[in-house]
């Protein structure tokens, strides 16, 4: 194998195999049959192999070697186009409108900044956001609604690039005339808070993260009341009706009356819980945003956050 095929013997490549017949693959291409036939030919020989079988009355289908070269193929073509419009338009300013999806707690404290950045950065460029639950926002990577969207990685099953932006460790939060607001440590173990009444911080994903929490430990948590806003779960701890788990920590609190932050001492018992027990903040985009030219802006989307606006301490 010489390894001498094109960018074009390529592209054909992947015009067959998803339409599954030359004759298709040469009208969405805009070429003759025996232009795209002579191009798989010539791949095949470069490969060294057969990459579709012929099937009499089902057209083509891909062989083993196909499989693996369709797998390998797309990625590189997009490599390539993104290597010819960093060379073409080098000079060229980034515009355009993009959307990016937001975990709804985290947007008071990412979204301005993310957004001064941006502006920043690329004027030209309108940043739309729109905020969700992890449910909403793996639904809306997989749908294409968004160009990034800055989550946990929690229930994520998408196709999608994945850039940890903050390893966030789940902190215990307590009214502040709880008794364990008084701990001069700063961490209180869940198994101290059995038997507490527990607010469930209660939307897709996040109270299964939650509640394993407790079962790593063999704890069951007394779940009185659920909730899908954090400011709800804030407010019901600070009035007294139970003890709850959430990630993020903010340096202030705005909210009134005040709750009060500790780590989740019981879950650094074994190196396996304590990895078990952070989650990942992420900024995640989906594989077909390569070929857009918002490809470079949404990088910079991933990391225009304010780590000094949060302390997982």
């Amino acid at each position: 194998m010489s390894n001498d095929f094109t960018l074009t013997q390529l592209r054909y490549f992947m015009a067959v195999a998803e339409a599954g017949s030359m004759t298709a693959a040469a009208q969405l291409l805009s070429v003759t049959q025996s232009t795209v036939s002579a191009a798989i030919a010539q791949l095949e020989h470069e490969v060294g192999q057969p990459l579709f079988l012929r099937l009499a009355r089902r057209g083509l289908e891909l062989t083993p070697a196909g499989r693996r070269l369709r797998s390998r193929a797309l990625g590189f073509l997009e490599d390539a186009g993104t290597l010819l419009a960093a060379v073409r338009d080098e000079d060229a300013e980034l515009e355009g409108e993009m959307t990016v999806g937001i975990f709804a707690p985290l947007a008071p404290f990412r979204a301005p900044v993310i957004l001064q950045a941006f502006e920043r950065a690329y004027p030209k460029v309108h940043v739309r956001f729109f905020e969700a639950d992890q449910e909403g926002l793996r639904l809306a990577l997989a749908q294409g609604r968004c160009e990034v969207a800055l989550m946990y990685d929690l229930g994520v099953a998408v196709d999608a690039e994945s850039q940890v932006v903050e390893t966030v460790a789940p902190h215990v939060i307590v009214a502040a005339d709880h008794p364990a607001a008084a701990n001069p440590f700063g961490e209180v173990s869940l198994r101290d808070l059995e038997a507490d009444p527990f607010v469930l911080y209660d939307v897709p994903h996040s109270r299964d993260y939650f509640l394993a929490l407790f079962r790593q430990l063999g704890l069951t948590p007394r779940v009185r009341h659920r909730a899908s806003g954090y400011e709800t779960v804030r407010s019901f701890v600070s009035r007294g009706h139970g003890d709850s788990i959430l990630n993020q920590r903010l340096h202030h609190d705005l909210t009134s009356p005040v709750v009060r932050w500790f780590r989740c001492g019981s879950l650094k018992t074994c190196r396996r819980s304590r990895s078990f027990c952070c989650s990942h903040l992420s900024a995640l985009r989906h594989g077909v945003l390569r070929r857009s030219p918002l490809y470079a802006g949404s990088s910079m989307a991933s990391t225009a956050v304010d780590i000094d606006s949060v302390d997982d301490s």
